[in-house]
């Protein structure tokens, strides 16, 4: 196995602080892992939001369990061009949502970076200007569209209201269904 791809491997296996049920993979915010020709491992990471108060968390569990599997020299960079959507999370970070009873943010607007594994740069080229080569971005929502409607991950119903756009975390909103009663989070959709 070439060392780009278990650093990646690594990498993407780090649980991110805030919604632990996720790596950084399926969440989407490792953007890419490469190996310099001087043999420095550089991770990307692409936070949720600017703001993101886990960065510095990630940043440091990221570069602690590289150089625990023997890479020496590891640096782990923040990219926020282009920013973090929520097209970026995985079907199996999507599932482990729904498992955890934490609604997931709606359909993909494109097939976009989550749609598959080729939007993980392990190359010096598109990852060292901060771009995913050969993927567009999404699409921002028609304004005059509905929103789709937030299924409850309990008990599948649509059925569902929103409480506070605010919830444990900056990338969720707090919901309550209307069939089971239930409240439960919900991540917010980020085009």
């Amino acid at each position: 196995m070439e060392r780009a791809e278990r650093a990646w491997r690594i990498a993407a296996e780090v649980p991110d602080p805030e919604l632990p049920m996720l790596t950084l993979a399926a969440l989407g915010v490792l953007h890419g892992v490469e190996v310099t020709p001087d043999g420095t491992v550089v991770a990307r990471l692409t936070p949720t939001y600017a703001g993101c108060p886990a960065v510095a968390e990630m940043r440091a569990e990221v570069a602690t369990r590289l150089r625990a599997a023997g890479f020496a020299d590891v640096r782990v960079v923040t990219v926020l061009d282009p920013p973090w959507t929520t097209d970026r999370i995985t079907d199996e970070g999507r599932r482990r949502l729904t498992e955890h009873g934490i609604a997931p943010p709606g359909p993909r607007r494109t097939p976009g970076p989550a749609a598959g594994r080729t939007w993980l740069s392990l190359t010096t080229a598109s990852a060292a200007q901060g771009q995913v080569s050969g993927q567009e971005l999404p699409l921002d929502p028609d304004p005059g569209q509905e929103p789709p409607a937030v299924a409850c991950p309990r008990c599948a119903s649509a059925d569902t209201v929103e409480l506070s756009h605010f919830a444990a975390t900056a990338c969720t909103a707090l919901r309550r269904c209307r069939t089971c009663l239930e409240p439960f989070p919900h991540v917010k959709d980020l085009p």
